[in-house]
């Protein structure tokens, strides 16, 4: 029996969430399985893996050929480091120590850059909210300008109204004053 690690696939129509699963390779893809290594969440940005390291080197070591994106899986998260030290190992070339110091090594290293991913995400995330919220400002900052330019100019055509009536009851009146005078005299 060849056992494959593969993928199976679960969740929603249009949000996959997958299994990584020690499989019989004539198994059906959502089908029957032997073992689940672990969980492949690729909607996440950066996509979340958690994979039991052990028991996908066990598998490994017994034979079992991992497809095309499991395999990556499995490089992304170490397993087919630790699958290659533990090689080093029987063949005496290495220690236990040595390679589980080179694995902690590269796990922290990786680590590392998974953190500094998320930190430009989230950064960019937050610049990109701050560009909106200052956009968002000026347009209010624009309208507000413009209501009281419109009421400005209301007010300004309905003085000069005013004004002219003022005006013509000011020429008006010193005319009837006249008047008033010359029929007294």
């Amino acid at each position: 029996m060849s056992v494959k690690i593969r993928l199976q696939r679960h969740g929603k129509k249009g949000k996959p969430f997958y299994w990584v699963v020690a499989a019989d390779a004539r198994s059906k893809r959502d089908g029957k399985y032997l073992e689940k290594i672990g969980t492949y969440n690729p909607n996440t940005n950066p996509a979340t893996i958690d994979l039991n390291l052990d028991s996908a080197v066990k598998w490994l070591h017994n034979g079992a050929q991992p497809t095309d994106t499991a395999k990556a899986i499995l490089s992304y998260k170490g397993a087919l480091l630790k699958h290659h030290l533990d090689g080093g190992i029987r063949k005496g070339a290495l220690t236990q120590e040595q390679a589980d110091a080179k694995l902690n090594a590269w796990l922290d290293a990786k680590s590392g850059k998974v953190d500094a991913k998320k930190e430009g995400l989230t950064k960019a995330q937050a610049d990109v909210k701050a560009k909106a919220f200052k956009a968002e400002q000026d347009v209010n900052a624009k309208r507000l300008a413009a209501a009281a330019q419109a009421e400005a100019d209301a007010i300004a055509a309905a003085t000069p109204a005013v004004e002219e009536v003022a005006e013509v009851e000011a020429e008006e009146a010193p005319a009837t004053e006249e008047n008033n005078e010359t029929t007294e005299a």
